[in-house]
């Protein structure tokens, strides 16, 4: 495989490791001499259950994903703003949570210092260490953008189980000697994978070369594969009739449609329960704000191409809230604040409860922007297979979502991501979505 399967469970156990031996460094500096096994264990159990939150807090926060380089980038402002957040949750856990009888609160403060400062160290280093392991030799073979993707992130990022020693631009392949020079570099350059584009008509020409190689115990893995491995989307150049055919079937999947309506109706249920506190606050700021309904309900294409009413607290001017094509909308003050802090789609809950969204989904689009992107983007209907959802694939991935407006290039981007999402929706996928949603509704990011 390209990414190391292994890394994330490496992780968990270095991160597991520092964890304890900052408790155990913690009750060494408190105390002035090495702590005995009791005194460990005593503070162990507490500290325990901290543990569990805050591992489970790494994994909202993606601390355990493959590490492309767009995540590595941002790894040091993810790790600080993670320690932040388990700090927060230390502080409370331990002065208003009383556990086991004992509440070391001057222990707890020389713990989150030591802690994070092992853990900065750990994550740090773990890049080189992860990266030191021996790499199989590959070379890669296909053409255009998504091949140009993939060989600077694999040339670029040592996180993965393979070294690029050589690549083949199939626009190129006809002034190519195959021969010499490629079969001959697999070779003498002991290259166990190929990394190659099988759809590509091109390829045909070099077929017959590289199903020798067989004989030679020379791997070959797709390049689309690869692809959507690393990045998490289906490339559209990929997609045609044959892909759908071959992915995407509307045969239903009883046990998992049966599961996530379930989970739907229970979630939404005790969601919109709970956010009815927030009604007559959010009624009033509008009110005041000026004066013009509370609610908006805007036209979305829902399953199937049905047109839904999708309800939410109006946050644009009555002048502009009907979200017209090429209308930039003009957001009220109070608006503003209820979408940086997402209570705007609360009421959102009564389109799940009614069976027409779900929570997790391809976020829905107004009509009119439906009918653009279906004469310009191809299959672009396809992700109104499944019902839309609160909160997708896309939105938690993809970096430049498109917001209101047109947006042809993102909106691209956005189905490649749908598309992958429908290709591989299962319950554990929606777990992950729904856990990285909460951690992206507390970081008031946007979706």
């Amino acid at each position: 495989m390209i990414n190391n399967k292994r890394e994330p469970i490496i992780l968990f156990l270095g991160d597991v490791f520092f964890l304890c031996l900052a408790l155990w460094f913690t009750l060494l500096l408190r105390y002035a001499e090495i702590p005995n096994q009791e005194v460990f264990q005593g503070h162990l159990a507490p500290f325990s259950l901290l543990f569990v939150v805050w591992i489970l807090n790494f994994f909202v926060a993606g601390l355990y994903e493959k590490h492309t380089l767009i995540l590595k980038k941002k790894i040091p402002a993810v790790i600080f703003n993670t320690q932040v957040i388990n700090s927060i949750v230390a502080i409370i856990f331990f002065y208003f949570v009383p556990f086991f009888g004992i509440a070391p609160k001057t222990n707890l403060f020389i713990y989150l210092v030591v802690s994070s400062v092992l853990i900065f160290v750990w994550r740090f280093n773990s890049d080189f260490i992860l990266g030191s392991r021996k790499k199989q030799n590959a070379i890669l073979i296909g053409s255009g953008a998504e091949m140009a993707e993939l060989l600077n992130e694999i040339k670029n990022n040592n996180r993965y189980d393979i070294e690029l020693v050589s690549f083949v631009n199939l626009e190129d392949v006809g002034g190519i000697d195959f021969q010499t020079e490629i079969i001959n570099k697999i070779y003498s350059e002991n290259i166990h994978s190929v990394i190659v584009d099988l759809n590509n008509e091109k390829v045909l020409e070099i077929l017959p070369h590289l199903y020798n190689l067989i004989f030679s115990g020379v791997r070959f893995i797709d390049m689309y594969k690869v692809y959507e491995d690393i990045f998490d989307r289906t490339p559209l150049s990929l997609v045609g009739y044959n892909w759908f055919l071959e992915n995407i079937s509307s045969r239903r999947h009883l046990a998992y449609d049966f599961l996530k309506r379930t989970m739907d109706i229970i979630i939404a249920f005790v969601l919109g329960i709970v956010s009815l506190v927030f009604y007559p606050f959010v009624y009033l700021a509008i009110k005041m704000d000026d004066g013009g309904p509370v609610f908006f309900v805007g036209e979305r294409i829902g399953q199937n191409g049905r047109v839904i009413n999708l309800l939410k607290f109006r946050s644009m001017s009555v002048s502009s809230a009907g979200g017209g094509i090429e209308e930039k909308p003009k957001v009220t003050k109070v608006g503003n604040f209820l979408r940086k802090t997402r209570i705007d789609e609360l009421p959102q809950l009564i389109n799940v409860l009614k069976g027409e969204m779900s929570l997790i989904g391809p976020r829905p689009e107004t009509p009119s922007l439906v009918k653009r992107y279906s004469e310009t983007i191809p299959y672009y209907n396809i992700r109104h297979l499944i019902k839309p959802g609160l909160s997708g694939w896309a939105q938690m991935y993809q970096k430049n979502h498109p917001h209101h407006g047109v947006n042809i290039d993102e909106t691209k981007n956005k189905l490649s991501y749908d598309l992958y999402y429908i290709k591989n929706s299962s319950f554990v996928l929606d777990l992950k979505i729904a856990l990285k949603t909460i951690r992206t509704l507390l970081s008031r990011a946007g979706i």
